[in-house]
């Protein structure tokens, strides 16, 4: 395949992650949509782009999810439906 065809599959691949993505998180606040989003195996750059928010922001929520699951609950925990300074 030449390069040119790579790059074409690789926007198209591109734009389904995005639309999928999009759906999963509909309706969601944003720490719910990171950590969905991060559970589908998105990377903090294009997690934040979606949700809004900045890579760093992203990273903190994701590791603070591994570290509740590290405590003894063996997954990651959906938040609270108490609002969280991030959510909007």
């Amino acid at each position: 395949m030449t390069e040119e065809i790579l790059k074409r599959i690789d926007m198209k691949l591109d734009t389904i992650i995005r639309l999928l993505g999009s759906n999963a998180i509909e309706g969601k606040g944003k720490t719910e949509a990171i950590l969905t989003l991060g559970a589908l195996g998105l990377d903090a750059n294009l997690i934040a782009e979606m949700v809004g928010t900045t890579p760093a922001t992203v990273s903190v929520r994701l590791s603070e999810a591994r570290k509740k699951a590290r405590g003894g609950k063996g997954k990651i925990e959906e938040p609270s439906n108490e609002s969280e300074p991030n959510d909007e």
